[in-house]
């Protein structure tokens, strides 16, 4: 029997509005979209970490807009600050004049920064993505030396336009481009668990320091001086692997002594997401520069790139982007600034975290198809494996990339949105909000839980969450 619109139920509205926009989704937009094909919801309505859709199921969101979201969805000081400056009747859009906003923002950016950097700092507004501070960055640091390569790490991720795309260590983006990477020599991060040595732990670390050295100083290295060092305190994209801190020292003295700026991208790092403000303050270093944005806009489009003062010798539109005075990110920012200073949420993220990690890790015997669990702070990766194939040298076994979408779709099946990251896509990330509660970390832990037992131990009957 056909139903008549007006008779069907309220749900089958909403799957039915849902269904026409992903339908819509899929034939108008580029198939470049990614997070789009991973999560086939239609988000209507969000608040902290709960994200409803349209056909009114929730989720918990442990995406958090690639880390974007240090408050969630919706805060209230997010919130008003939005709707101060609209009802002040503040310009929105200045170029790169001055602004009260603006000032404010630089102001509460400046007092978060490490000591020792903020004194001497200089602020550029860039472009409204990471990406657009990374080239920023490259650009300054070869302007200042006089320079052109880079020094890059395997596993790094820094954006999608061309030097910063160059820079990431992703082969597959690249593949279309000739000759994008040519003048970028990459060097082998730290990663215990899949070592570019095949020895792990910390003599892994002291042979990348070694390695680095000696390609630096030999004369038929085939390495002409760099203009700049550009690397991640934890990669992100590249599986939430997080640097020994001895390591990060050991490269800043490396960089030191050669004259080679260091820049450390704390795009996703950064405002409290690693149990310190900035990542880089667990190794006590200070960098020539810092690449920030996500967070530090309070969930509106902000990226810029702060570095010391003796390399600005920029002419006047050196670097210049239409939307670099973006005055409702840089309240919103400034909100959210303050916010995760006062409350102290770095270190409210550093207790969670570990807390999270200490349970994921204690699952491993359990669960064998969880191969490594790592992090710093809430910003933690657990590698699937093939837990029936012989382990390599370093204990590690193969890659699971397929399992790991299964157990991403179970679950989104279970209400908690969940991405993947690292080597082959098999290491399932989780970035949530820094105000998650204690109770919600439990929900996320359970649901996860319950998706890798119910995808990798068939017999095992998940309970839904």
């Amino acid at each position: 029997m056909t139903v008549h619109p007006a008779e069907r139920t309220d749900a089958e509205r909403t799957t039915g509005q849902a269904d026409a926009i992903l339908q819509r989704q899929r034939t108008r937009e580029s198939s470049a979209r990614t997070y789009a094909r991973s999560f086939p919801i239609v988000p209507a309505r969000a608040e902290g970490m709960d994200l409803v859709g349209t056909d009114g199921r929730r989720y918990l969101d442990c995406l958090s807009g690639a880390g974007t979201l240090a408050l969630g969805h919706n805060h209230p000081v997010v919130v008003e600050a939005i709707q101060r400056t609209i009802s002040s009747g503040a310009p929105l859009h200045v170029l790169d004049l001055a602004t009260p906003e603006k000032d404010e923002f630089t102001d509460a950016l400046f007092a978060t920064l490490p000591s020792g950097f903020a004194d001497k700092a200089r602020i550029h507004f860039c472009g409204p993505a990471g990406t657009d501070a990374v080239e920023a960055a490259f650009k300054l640091m070869q302007t200042a030396t006089g320079r052109h390569g880079l020094l890059a790490f395997t596993g790094a991720y820094h954006g999608m336009t061309a030097a910063a795309l160059a820079a990431s260590g992703g082969v597959t983006a690249k593949q279309p481009v000739p000759g994008i990477a040519a003048d970028v020599t990459r060097l082998p991060y730290p990663y215990p668990y899949r070592c570019p040595f095949g020895v792990g732990g910390e003599r892994g670390a002291q042979l990348s320091t070694a390695y680095t050295e000696r390609l630096l100083d030999d004369p038929n290295g085939g390495v002409v001086p760099p203009a700049a060092m550009i690397l991640e305190a934890v990669q992100g994209e590249g599986g939430a692997v997080p640097a020994p801190d001895a390591w990060l020292r050991e490269m800043r003295r490396i960089t030191r002594e050669r004259d080679i700026p260091l820049i450390v991208d704390e795009v996703q790092t950064g405002v409290g997401r690693t149990g310190a403000f900035w990542a880089v303050e667990h190794s006590g270093i200070v960098p020539d520069a810092m690449v920030m944005s996500k967070a530090i806009g309070g969930s509106l489009p902000l990226a810029v790139l702060v570095y010391h003062e003796d390399y600005d010798g920029w002419l006047p539109g050196a670097h210049t982007g239409t939307f670099r005075g973006n005055t409702l990110a840089m309240a919103t920012g400034t909100a959210t600034l303050r916010y995760v200073a006062k409350e102290g949420l770095a270190g409210r993220a550093a207790t969670v975290g570990a807390r999270m990690t200490d349970r994921l890790e204690g699952l491993r015997s359990e669960l064998p198809a969880i191969g490594d669990v790592r992090g710093r702070g809430l910003m933690i990766g657990v590698e699937l494996v093939d837990p029936e194939a012989e382990p390599d040298s370093c204990g590690a076994r193969p890659v699971a990339p397929q399992v790991a979408a299964q157990v991403r779709a179970a679950c989104l099946e279970r209400g908690l949105i969940v991405e993947l990251g690292g080597r082959y896509d098999s290491t399932v990330r989780l970035l949530p909000p820094l105000i998650i509660t204690d109770e919600q970390a439990e929900a996320v832990l359970d649901r996860l839980t319950d998706a890798i037992a119910t995808v990798t131990t068939p017999h095992v009957r998940g309970v839904r969450a």
